[in-house]
């Protein structure tokens, strides 16, 4: 199977998202999933030249499970219309920094870093912009980066093709210098940056 069939398949679920047709169709499912199990690890061996952290991972402790919990959603398919996986160094669940693949259907994406933090990481994450602000300005002022994912709060996750940060405060975070030359990196309430 290659990412065609994949992508082939994720529509035949968008279209049949029903128990009786993914049983029927469980040979195509298992065959897609193998060649996303074979994308994240080429993934993890290509970047882990350069983020030794992830290197002992394998596609098992990344990639997030095709059923969905329906428990509280007004949605009750039982399948994601995508495949998903979260590389760090701790895996899926996490709440360290990585690398997030999506595979869907007109909605293919990489995002990089971490989002939903609890009070004390991001607090520690504005502490360390601050105490190393030339090395953050590198990363997120370079060219390439600009390019491929913007400036904070420039995309919206749902509509933009890419976009750094999913909100941002509207004034500064409580204990941080409201004069900080860069205030617009700590208002961030998140660091994710992504690129469909």
């Amino acid at each position: 199977m290659n990412i065609h069939d994949t992508l082939q398949f994720l529509r035949a679920v968008a279209a049949n998202n029903n128990r009786q047709w993914f049983m029927e169709h469980r040979d195509e499912y298992l065959a897609a999933r193998a060649d996303f199990e074979s994308a994240v690890a080429k993934f993890i061996l290509s970047f882990s030249a350069s983020d030794p952290t992830i290197a002992s991972l394998t596609p098992r402790d990344c990639i997030y499970r095709f059923y969905r919990d329906t428990r509280f959603s007004n949605d009750k398919s039982p399948y994601k219309r995508h495949f998903g996986a979260y590389i760090c160094k701790r895996g899926k669940k996490s709440l360290s920094g990585g690398y997030y693949l999506h595979v869907e259907p007109g909605q293919c994406m990489l995002a990089v870093g971490t989002y939903w933090l609890p009070t004390n990481i991001l607090t520690s994450c504005r502490n360390a912009i601050m105490g190393d602000t030339d090395l953050w300005l590198e990363a997120v002022r370079s060219p390439r980066f600009l390019q491929t994912f913007g400036e904070p709060g420039e995309g919206q996750w749902e509509t933009s093709d890419k976009g750094f940060g999913l909100s941002m405060l509207k004034t500064c975070p409580a204990g941080f210098p409201r004069d900080y030359e860069h205030l617009k990196y700590l208002r961030m309430k998140d660091y994710c940056a992504w690129h469909r």
